[in-house]
């Protein structure tokens, strides 16, 4: 179901990429989503209706195309991860992993730090019961299946990566190539990205995309892993579900809505919720990146994932 409506003469963009959702301790729920600018940001006061747009929530100072932020919060202080390209770089791949602080959800944030240098994108940070963890996505070039893959880090602090990165899910079927003889003739560039982790139990899950947004596998799949919910993260066998070569997708383009990706889970009232992008399917072609935030019911049975796709 698709979360924020537009209004006459609304100034919001017509979409909004990578929505990572939270709900703060001031009760309020909030999204956080990709942006040349600057990272969007909505927040209501209901789950499913009544989201209103607030502008950019980053001081983009020096920046420019803020991709997949993702905040937590940690004793009073809202932590931003997000990646961006200097202001005068025109190298896509200059996207540089960061981190900015706040007081409040609704921002400002100022940039406090350059996490890792480029090509770094799609953190998640996640606090567990053995310490703080970092996920993010990089590339690798001397794999059987070479392209952009998800790895995982602790952190020493909120600030601080412990500099001991694991790759924990990387591309192994076609379904997740992004582009053919993309930078070579003959080999193909895969895309693993968008890292999002829960837990239930004793199952640790780990979300991701694959592919790319604009091709007709574009999808939404998830690995399984199993062990005490004080686990390092970094040393779980991780599994693609069911196996790392049935393509499967948690979810991908139905009738409806094309492009479903890069999502965010929410556990609340005693659901889990999946907030992801999505693009209506229609016979117009927009003039910028339509990816609204979309949401859906998450059901979680045993190591399976499932989620009926509403309008």
């Amino acid at each position: 179901m698709k979360l924020y409506k537009r209004k006459p003469g609304d100034t919001a963009p017509l979409g909004q990429p990578d929505p990572y959702m939270i709900r703060a301790k001031d009760g309020r729920y909030y999204i956080y989503a990709t942006g040349p600018a600057g990272p969007q940001l909505y927040s209501s006061d209901h789950l499913m209706d009544g989201w209103e747009y607030e502008g950019v929530c980053l001081d983009m100072t020096g920046q420019k195309n803020c991709w997949a932020p993702c905040v937590l919060e940690l004793d009073g202080t809202y932590y931003m991860y997000y990646s961006s390209m200097d202001a005068d770089s025109n190298d896509e791949h200059g996207q540089t992993m960061r981190v900015a602080i706040s007081d409040s959800p609704h921002g400002p944030f100022r940039k406090v730090k350059d996490l890792l240098p480029p090509f770094s994108i799609d953190p998640h940070t996640v606090l567990t019961p053995s310490g703080l963890y970092f996920f993010y996505c990089q590339n690798v070039t001397d794999a059987e299946r070479v392209g952009t893959v998800i790895v995982c880090d602790k952190m020493k602090d909120p600030l601080t990566l412990e500099g001991k990165p694991v790759c924990v899910v990387r591309p192994t079927m076609d379904e997740e190539i992004y582009q053919r003889d993309r930078f070579k003739k003959g080999e193909h560039w895969h895309t693993i990205e968008g890292a999002f982790y829960f837990c239930v139990g004793e199952t640790h899950f780990l979300m991701y995309s694959g592919a790319c947004h604009q091709n007709p596998t574009y999808f939404i799949g998830y690995s399984v892993a199993h062990g005490a919910p004080d686990a390092d993260l970094r040393t779980l066998d991780w599994k693609k579900y069911p196996d790392d070569h049935t393509y499967a997708p948690l979810i991908s383009r139905n009738d409806f809505v094309e492009g479903m990706g890069h999502n965010s889970v929410l556990y609340d009232n005693g659901k889990y919720y999946i907030v992801y992008h999505g693009r209506d399917i229609t016979d117009e072609t927009p003039a910028e990146d339509t990816r609204c935030a979309r949401i859906d019911e998450l059901k979680v049975d045993g190591d399976k994932l499932s989620v009926q796709v509403t309008r």
